[in-house]
């Protein structure tokens, strides 16, 4: 840039000097002879040529900086456009990670709410354990018996009594127990006998 600038600066010089000939030019035209008239000729021919020379070259100069002009611009649309997609790309990559936050959030919290249920059950299901295994007597007339059945008058409730115990206790549940199954199905086993040989009739 500082060259084009020196080069621009020298041919201003050179049209100031050759304003300042042509004045003495004429001076010579009036009153030389034929000797500097050809002289004259010779000069203002090389005059003409440079003035051609350095026209030439500011044209190419400014050709020169209308390309670099029109590059500068097109890298700047360039970095514009990449500086957009970049913001785009950032903006769905924090609309992504959000909607990752809210589905993990969500997860969470639904754990959380299975393993407050789970709690829960398993307290019901220990503290309902611990009210079976306690003994009860005079239920049936074997003696000592488990609560599993107790207040069962009938076979159909019998019958409906045990579907719901062994739903509970099933090992494949959580809070299963296989010695507990066993124990129902002895207990169903003998009142369903008792029915049967009509002691509860």
């Amino acid at each position: 840039m500082e060259n084009r600038v020196e080069e621009t600066l020298v041919v201003e010089n050179s049209v100031e000097e050759t304003i300042a000939q042509e004045i003495s030019v004429e001076e010579m035209i009036a009153q030389g002879s034929e000797e500097e008239l050809n002289k004259l000729k010779t000069w203002l021919f090389k005059e003409n040529v440079r003035i051609i020379s350095a026209s030439q070259e500011l044209e190419q100069m400014q050709e020169q900086f209308q390309q670099e002009k029109e590059q500068f611009q097109h890298e700047v649309k360039s970095i514009n456009r990449k500086i957009s997609m970049d913001q785009d790309r950032i903006k769905a990559d924090n609309a992504f990670f959000e909607q990752k936050m809210k589905i993990l959030q969500s997860g969470f919290a639904q754990l959380d709410m299975d393993r407050r249920r789970l709690e829960k059950e398993r307290t019901k299901l220990e503290a309902e354990k611990e009210i079976i295994q306690s003994p009860s007597y005079g239920v049936n007339g074997r003696g000592e018996v488990s609560a599993f059945f107790r207040g069962v008058k009938n076979p159909l409730a019998l019958k409906k009594r045990y579907k719901d115990l062994i739903k509970i206790f099933h090992p494949d549940n959580v809070a299963g127990d296989k010695e507990i199954i066993q124990m129902i199905n002895r207990e169903y086993e003998n009142l369903k006998m008792d029915y049967e040989t009509g002691k509860w009739a």
